[in-house]
């Protein structure tokens, strides 16, 4: 686990870097929200985004973040690994948003779990913008159906999309060409659907300067932030 100095002067390198994005494409860096990604790190991760006055962390395995939680208050967490189906009823309602709903299947099981506790569940549709078979998510052409099916749920609230651009660290076009699929299927959505979807998370930490300048609204950040366990 790295110090807590090396972390905060980890953190104003990515804010800067943020900035700096943000600034080349003519945006202001206060539209940008940075996620800290605390999967497969200790407690003290959390505790150092907190300390940093960073409200929200980012989980991929829901039973990971249920034993963090368990051991800290005051802080909200986002699920953005898949779902798994027998995972649903532990995460609905101990998560503030579920950033990763890639199925019908899963839409209406979050549903039902969200009535069954008279809670609403806030979420974004996972999209897969790159066509990549490595990753999950709705296709371009599937994004409308589903997003017909959360509209028709009582008891789910969703605040936009969300996408992981397919791997190629050498070839940054892959990723802007996903992350401005992501932005004009958004266009389009709240066009058809005459419905504000503001959240648009997409871009990590080796794409984020492509992300900002598609016009991501959530940064989701994890290695450039604790380094890499080995």
């Amino acid at each position: 686990m790295i110090s807590r100095e090396d972390f905060l002067s980890r953190l104003a390198e990515l804010r800067a870097k943020i900035a700096n994005a943000c600034t080349s494409c003519g945006r202001n860096p206060d539209d940008v929200s940075l996620l800290p990604v605390t999967k497969n790190w200790p407690i003290d991760a959390v505790r150092y985004c907190q300390d940093a006055s960073l409200s929200r962390v980012g989980e991929n395995r829901v039973q990971e973040a249920l034993s963090k939680q368990d051991q800290i208050s005051g802080i909200s967490w986002e699920l953005i690994g898949h779902l798994q189906s027998n995972k649903v009823n532990q995460a609905v309602g101990r998560f503030a948003r579920i950033q990763t709903l890639d199925s019908l299947k899963l839409i209406r099981k979050v549903q039902t779990a969200s009535e069954r506790i008279d809670q609403k569940t806030s979420l974004l549709l996972q999209i897969n913008a790159g066509n990549d078979p490595a990753k999950y998510g709705f296709s371009i052409e599937d994004a409308p159906y589903a997003l017909d099916e959360v509209l028709c749920c009582s008891h789910l609230q969703v605040d936009g999309l969300m996408t992981i651009a397919p791997y190629a660290p050498d070839d940054p076009s892959v990723a802007r060409n996903c992350f401005q699929k992501l932005v004009d299927l958004r266009d389009k959505l709240c066009q058809i659907h005459g419905i504000k979807l503001s959240e648009l998370s997409m871009g990590m930490s080796g794409d984020l300067e492509e992300a900002i300048g598609c016009g991501s609204t959530m940064i989701r950040v994890g290695s450039a932030l604790f380094g890499t366990r080995t």
